[in-house]
């Protein structure tokens, strides 16, 4: 995502010897405390948990089944704050540099370039990731959707949240036929013009897209082997570029603007202005079909190349009021129960993050009887076509280019 204010507050930080290194206050001693001892203090306490709220499945699910839990069996209180990520980074960085040792938020759902830059600002505690009960008994910790984000080492400060992967969405009721690659696409939106568009880069989901159009036109290897400078990006990706300039006249209001957030997108494909969406939750589909955020028919299809898959998480800032009750929120939001509610479509439709060999035969039945419903890829398709993110490094150098090169009516 853009952050402009926060790298420079970045590079103020870094000047001031803050850097990357987590410094840890001497007054904080939670680290210290036993398992037992943590559970003990957090009842009756309040947990503020900050991150995307575009969601209408996703924030039910926090605000009925997660909440409805925590209350039930920690008596934690769970408050959900929805905040764009880089306004919850500007602020972390923010008290940083005004040296405030108490903040609000507690926990923050984090990924990709937003990690990297959190963990270079060093606005994070811990590492913290081992002091949790279920991240030691179900998380393979040698996984490299565990131990990297985005190429960049987490080095236990953050703890997986879900796992998601780049799915395109369409109206089985209105098409019988979906493209296989980009070149596809392109054909698709000139049979279709208006109907197609994607959400401007640093949207999460429409940064997404344009990375999948790299790597359906480009390759994977090359831009993931780029040099990261700005030079070197722009001219592996260029031909990336230049289809983008040709789908651009075919879109929706000529490719002269582009919705902001994929919530509007969807709200422009609910309302039948367009024939196509896109999502990062491939289970997502049926959930959203009942809430309206999708019609009926709803289905989603991915390219012939392959889509970009990643794994999102849940990170502690280095001032959070209540340390112990953010590890107790993280620790119950890994286990069985909760992921396993998580993973069904009726609820979020996210994908798990445990290590199914950690199962017993019990808990892995819960996840075999949740039926992912209509209009959803299987598991085994999904995993076989799932191409790695690029560096984190890269992600907003390519949004720069894509904003130079793509929007208005250049």
């Amino acid at each position: 995502m853009r952050k402009i204010l926060a790298l420079f507050m970045i590079f103020m930080l870094s000047i001031g010897s803050f850097g990357c290194a987590q410094k840890k206050n001497p007054a904080d001693d939670t680290m210290n405390k036993n398992w037992d001892t943590i559970l003990k203090e957090v009842k009756g306490t309040t947990v503020n948990f900050y991150g995307w709220g575009g969601s209408k499945t996703t924030n039910a699910w926090i605000d009925d089944y997660l909440t409805k839990m925590l209350k039930d069996k920690y008596d934690i209180t769970l408050k959900r704050v929805p905040m764009n990520i880089e306004d919850i980074l500007n602020k972390l960085i923010g008290d940083k540099q005004a040296n405030n040792k108490k903040g609000t938020i507690d926990v923050v759902w984090i990924n990709g370039e937003n990690f990297y830059t959190a963990k270079q600002a060093g606005i994070l505690y811990g590492p913290f990731a081992e002091k949790l009960p279920n991240f030691n008994k179900y998380i393979d910790k040698n996984s490299i959707e565990v131990k990297s984000d985005f190429g960049y080492s987490v080095e236990g400060y953050e703890v997986p949240y879900g796992k998601a992967q780049f799915v395109m969405v369409y109206n089985g009721s209105k098409l019988s036929k979906t493209p296989a690659s980009a070149q596809e696409l392109l054909q698709f939106v000139k049979e279709h013009p208006g109907k197609f568009t994607y959400s401007a880069p640093p949207d999460f989901t429409g940064s997404a897209f344009v990375r999948n159009i790299i790597y359906d036109t480009v390759g994977y290897d090359k831009i993931a082997n780029a040099k990261p400078d700005k030079q070197s990006v722009e001219k592996v990706i260029q031909p990336a570029m230049d289809y983008l300039k040709q789908l651009k006249s075919y879109l929706w209001n000529n490719g002269k603007a582009y919705p902001s957030t994929i919530a509007q997108l969807d709200n422009m494909y609910a309302d039948n202005q367009l024939l196509m969406s896109m999502s990062y939750n491939p289970n997502s589909i049926p959930g959203k079909v009942k809430s309206g955020e999708y019609p009926k028919g709803t289905k989603s299809f991915i390219f012939n190349k392959g889509t970009i898959g990643n794994t999102h998480f849940l990170a502690i800032p280095y001032n959070a009021p209540n340390k112990s009750g953010a590890m107790a929120v993280i620790n119950a939001i890994i286990t069985v129960e909760a992921q396993a509610s998580k993973y069904d479509p009726e609820g979020w439709g996210d994908l798990p993050v445990l290590d199914n060999s950690k199962l017993s035969a019990d808990e892995k039945k819960k996840f075999e009887e949740i039926k992912v419903g209509e209009g959803v890829i299987p598991q085994d398709k999904l995993l076989s076509h799932r191409i790695p993110e690029v560096p984190a490094q890269l992600v907003p150098i390519i949004e720069k280019i894509w904003l130079e090169q793509i929007p208005g009516d250049k």
